[in-house]
């Protein structure tokens, strides 16, 4: 099957995600697709991912590449040469087999993976699993050496307007099922009213379900000007010497914040957040719960989120995954309100038509006279 298209190159697929058309062929670096990346790339309606690095380099099995073939995505792996040395964005290219051309002219290589190869690798990367967990064990006692006063302590948390104290705090992670986490939980939030707290793109989601976050927490690399600029607490996640990435870009938006340097992650700062200033309960969606998501997320760091949940555990209630454990039969007045509706439609539809008018004036005048006898 021949595919041609123009490449849209990203070596970050949680930022070229949001350019992709239908039309396009994303052209990523992404060792080991991660969930969340290949859900975003499904949504996106390309028919082809060109990826330049190994999709399942086998030291976990990550379910991405098999989400993208299961949704009938052409995935074209450990492209060589890489296409970030040879395109441009927009250039069209066309993809035969294995073989990816610019014009007339073969400029690369990769390797085809189907359903079949993607679960022989993921096979293969189960293997590792225990040498993985081995070293992310590792990760963690060394940045508990290194964070200890912070994350055992507490940690020193910047001066916000919101009120936390003694409220239920939600914090939001654009991550595995939030979207229909969220819309399950979408009463609670109407009637318990949290402290909302946004994580980067998870103030969009917020956003998008209805809701204003009071407090949006990042670096916000995948947040829009939009979430921004809605009249939320800005904190910016910096460096530990102080440097914050997102200061130009907020800057530019006429956006004020406050910085927060700790080693951690950002959903790892909003927990401690509402740890530090006295919530009564921390409610979380997508954010990072098992070794397989730590290893998803691709940073040694993960381990902050490991130690995060440990200290505020009494009072976290995580909440990923709720749309897959219940979903709420629809009330009786409801289907009350759906069966009128219908049965209004067929008695409209009956005076409107003419034949069905005669057929219904004829009907009921045979039930009349036999219930005259």
């Amino acid at each position: 099957m021949s595919i041609s298209g123009p490449a849209r190159l990203g070596k970050k697929t949680k930022h070229l995600v949001n350019q992709l058309t239908p039309e396009d062929i994303a052209v990523i670096d992404h060792e080991d697709i991660d969930r969340v990346s290949a859900d975003s790339l499904v949504a996106s309606g390309v028919k082809l991912v060109i990826n330049v690095a190994q999709s399942i380099s086998g030291r976990y099995p990550n379910v991405g590449p098999e989400i993208l073939v299961n949704a009938g995505i052409l995935l074209l792996d450990s492209v060589q040469p890489s296409l970030f040395e040879l395109l441009e964005d927009g250039d069209i290219i066309k993809v035969d087999g294995n073989q990816i051309y610019q014009g007339d002219i073969k400029i690369a290589d990769g390797e085809q993976l189907d359903i079949k190869e993607v679960h022989r690798l993921m096979d293969l990367a189960e293997e590792r699993i225990d040498q993985e967990m081995e070293q992310f064990v590792t990760n963690t006692i060394e940045y508990l050496d290194k964070q200890k006063i912070a994350l055992i302590y507490d940690p020193w948390v910047p001066i916000i307007k919101t009120e936390i104290k003694r409220r239920q705090v939600l914090v939001v992670v654009r991550g595995y099922d939030y979207e229909h986490d969220l819309l399950i939980l979408k009463p609670y939030i109407r009637e318990m009213k949290p402290v909302l707290i946004g994580v980067d793109g998870g103030a969009d989601a917020l956003l998008e379900a209805g809701f204003k976050p009071h407090i949006i927490i990042g670096d916000m690399d995948s947040v829009s000007d939009k979430a921004l600029r809605c009249g939320a607490e800005i904190i910016a996640h910096a460096y530990e010497n102080g440097t914050v990435p997102a200061a130009e870009r907020l800057d530019k938006l006429g956006v004020k914040m406050v910085s927060w340097p700790l080693a951690a992650t950002s959903e790892d700062l909003a927990m401690l957040l509402a740890w530090a200033k006295k919530a009564d309960l921390i409610v979380a969606i997508g954010t990072h719960s098992n070794l397989i998501e730590y290893l998803d997320k691709g940073r040694s760091g993960m381990a902050s989120s490991f130690l995060v949940r440990l200290k505020v555990g009494t009072k976290l209630v995580d909440a990923k995954g709720v749309s897959r454990l219940y979903r709420a039969a629809p009330p009786a007045w409801e289907i009350l309100v759906v069966v009128l509706l219908a049965l209004a439609v067929i008695i409209l539809v009956i005076f409107i038509s003419p034949p069905l008018n005669d057929l219904f004036s004829l009907l009921w005048l045979k039930i009349r006279l036999w219930l005259s006898f």
